[in-house]
C-alpha cells in the first residue's frame, strides 16, 4: 500500500464515501473517514474511521492539521477547504470541482454572503440536489488528482 498519498473525507453528510473507498483501492491509498459520530465503513486495513468529539469545527480542525503537500481532502465544508489549499493539499468537493488557490477566496466570499443574508431573513433556498452528474464527476475529478500527485511524487 502506497503511503505517500492520503485522502481524508469529510464524512458528515458526505454523498461521495463509496466513490472514494473504490478509487482508493484502485490506487492502494489510506483513507481517513473523519466524522462527529460513529459511521459505518468498511473493514479494510486501509479505511481508517477517526471519530472526533462533538465540539464545533472538531472534525475541521482535524483534517485541517495533516493537511499537507501530498494529501487529498474532499469537503463541501468552504472554510475548511480554505485552510486545506494554504496548507498545500488537494480538495475536491464532493461534485468533483477542486477548490484551488484561485477559486477558494470567491468560494468564501459567497458563502459568508449567502449565511449573512439568511442571517438577515432572506430565503436564499439550498444547494441543488446532488447527482449522478456531480457523482460521475466526483470520480474523474479523484481520479485524476491521484494520478497528477502519482505522477509528481517520482
Amino acid at each position: 500500500m502506497s503511503r505517500a498519498i492520503a485522502i481524508y473525507l469529510d464524512a458528515d453528510a458526505c454523498p461521495v464515501k463509496d466513490e472514494t473507498y473504490r478509487v482508493a483501492a484502485r490506487y492502494g491509498l489510506h483513507v481517513y473517514v473523519v466524522a462527529n459520530s460513529l459511521l459505518k465503513v468498511p473493514r479494510e486495513p486501509w479505511i481508517e474511521r477517526v471519530v472526533v468529539s462533538d465540539r464545533l469545527d472538531a472534525a475541521d480542525d482535524w483534517i485541517a492539521e495533516r493537511a499537507a503537500p501530498g494529501a487529498i481532502v474532499v469537503t463541501a465544508d468552504v472554510p475548511l477547504a480554505s485552510r486545506c489549499v494554504k496548507a498545500g493539499a488537494t480538495v475536491l468537493g464532493p461534485n468533483g470541482k477542486p477548490f484551488t488557490d484561485a477559486s477558494v477566496g470567491l468560494a468564501l466570499a459567497t458563502r459568508n454572503l449567502m449565511q449573512d443574508l439568511r442571517e438577515a431573513g432572506a430565503v436564499t433556498g439550498g444547494p441543488r440536489p446532488f447527482s449522478a452528474r456531480d457523482r460521475s464527476g466526483f470520480l474523474g475529478a479523484l481520479d485524476g488528482a491521484v494520478n497528477r500527485l502519482r505522477r509528481s511524487a517520482r
